[in-house]
């Protein structure tokens, strides 16, 4: 029977050395620069400015609905063109969509049979995971859990909108050390949706809060060596354990957020204490939610979510286990549905959606990241390591730096802290920001603005490249 595994094993490796050697057609291991990377590469900028254009479309589409008349003949045909412009302007499924043609360019130039070869081997590990993440942290009794420990926290602080706000920023992301960042993120958009955003709180206040959001999850995660997807590739690769996570991260990463919350609560403290006053009226005569309930979550059913969420996140690399006890949990929720929120998908399989088109583009932007990377010194592989970050996953360039031999401790440190401080600049910067981005993109008429979003997390941003910078290996 183990002569049988063992055999198995093995012809499951050498077909997937095959498979490599169809794809090393592509030049994925090589990083030399072919007029089929320059199309790879076009197509991605491309799908970035698609992706900072979304609100563009959104408007344009409004202005042409508004526009039309109800009584045209053609109503039905313009209505279609109108719902493909909204369909266009889903910040997630962008990189999907020009996915396609990066795959029909593959087909033409190296074949089919390669073409389907490639999207096989990408590893859709984390975009399963956000989905899944997704749906348990949004359930009822892990809503009312985190409630309630947020809350004793708060109240410590005088349960003030204040309190509120800051605790969910501070704490909040500090959580994505051992519940994973994107189950942080989750939980943290939830909450702010339901205690600060709720309330109306001014543009410029709504987009610092998203900022600070962004930035604290992307660092928040850095406190151990499994929760946060970047972490997880360099820890694995350069051995890097828990211990040494905290000692030469962890501390700088929550010194960061305690001051970058610190210095937005000084800016905005006035509005901040308006906003307080306005929850006090609002919470007496604010209609219920019709999906809460007065019925009371048995404790059993709370703890069965916890273990759930806890057994997800241990077995979080391997998705075929994780998947299947999502659906064994879906039985469980179904059973105990009056206890529970109903469970919407849509969002999390959109973010899901997101992140494999990410996927599928940043395996063939490896060329150029790695020669830029090899040219620069460890101070300029900190501040371009943050850049590169606003415009593609930080966890893509985090598996592209493991790649450079023959690195020194100042050049790991230097792109590590780089790919984490710049994680909040963007939507696209750091797995868990689409679920906050889908989460909260209610509170913003006009959507998300991608350039407003990176003015508000270029601040703290910069006060974490400060911070590592001042306290690296840079000046030994």
């Amino acid at each position: 029977m183990h002569y049988f595994i063992a055999e198995e094993a093995l012809t499951k490796r050498a077909a997937k050395f095959d498979c490599l050697k169809t794809i090393d057609v592509l030049g994925l291991e090589s990083f030399d620069f072919s007029i089929f990377h320059l199309l790879a590469l076009i197509l991605f900028i491309i799908a970035i400015i698609h992706t900072f254009s979304t609100n563009a479309i959104r408007r344009f589409a409004r202005k042409i609905e508004l526009k039309t008349p109800k009584n045209e003949q053609t109503s039905v045909r313009r209505a279609i063109r109108i719902q493909f412009l909204y369909f266009f302007a889903e910040v997630e499924i962008v990189f999907a969509l020009w996915a396609i043609p990066l795959f029909l360019i593959i087909a033409v130039m190296h074949g089919w049979n390669t073409a389907l070869e490639y999207l096989n081997t990408r590893d859709f590990t984390e975009p399963l995971f956000v989905v899944v993440i997704m749906a348990l942290t949004s359930t009822r009794p892990i809503v009312h859990l985190a409630e309630i420990v947020l809350r004793s926290i708060a109240k410590c602080l005088g349960n003030s909108l204040s309190a509120w706000w800051y605790t969910l920023l501070t704490l909040g992301p500090l959580l994505g050390s051992f519940i994973t960042e994107t189950g942080a993120m989750a939980l943290c958009a939830l909450l702010l949706s339901r205690q600060f955003y709720a309330f109306k709180p001014s543009g410029k206040l709504c987009y610092a809060t998203i900022g600070l959001l962004f930035v604290n999850i992307s660092v928040g995660g850095v406190l151990t060596d499994f929760a946060s997807p970047a972490v997880l590739v360099l820890a694995h690769c350069w051995e890097w354990n828990t211990a040494f996570m905290l000692f030469n991260f962890g501390w700088k990463a929550v010194l960061g957020i305690f001051f970058s919350n610190a210095l937005y609560w000084l800016f905005f403290r006035k509005e901040l204490s308006e906003l307080g006053q306005r929850r006090a009226v609002m919470s007496n005569v604010q209609t219920p939610n019709p999906e809460d309930s007065d019925t009371p979550i048995p404790l059993w059913i709370t703890a069965i979510h916890v273990l759930v969420i806890v057994w997800i996140v241990f077995i979080s690399h391997f998705p075929a286990v994780f998947i299947g006890s999502f659906l064994f949990f879906l039985g469980f929720h179904q059973a105990t549905r009056h206890h529970q929120y109903p469970i919407r998908l849509s969002r999390p399989l959109l973010v899901g959606l997101f992140l494999a088109g990410l996927v599928i583009h940043g395996g063939l932007q490896g060329w150029w990241v790695v020669h830029l990377l090899r040219s620069l010194t460890p101070l300029g592989v900190l501040g371009v390591s943050i850049l590169l970050t606003g415009f593609t996953d930080n966890t893509g360039i985090s598996y592209l730096a493991t790649l450079v031999p023959y690195w020194g401790d100042a050049y790991k440190y230097a792109v590590f802290t780089g790919v984490v401080a710049g994680g909040g600049l963007t939507v696209i910067a750091n797995a868990p920001n689409p679920a906050g981005y889908v989460l909260l993109g209610k509170h913003f008429p006009d959507g998300i603005s991608p350039l407003k979003l990176f003015y508000a997390a270029a601040l703290p941003t910069f006060i974490l490249y400060l911070i590592y910078f001042i306290t690296g290996p840079f000046f030994s």
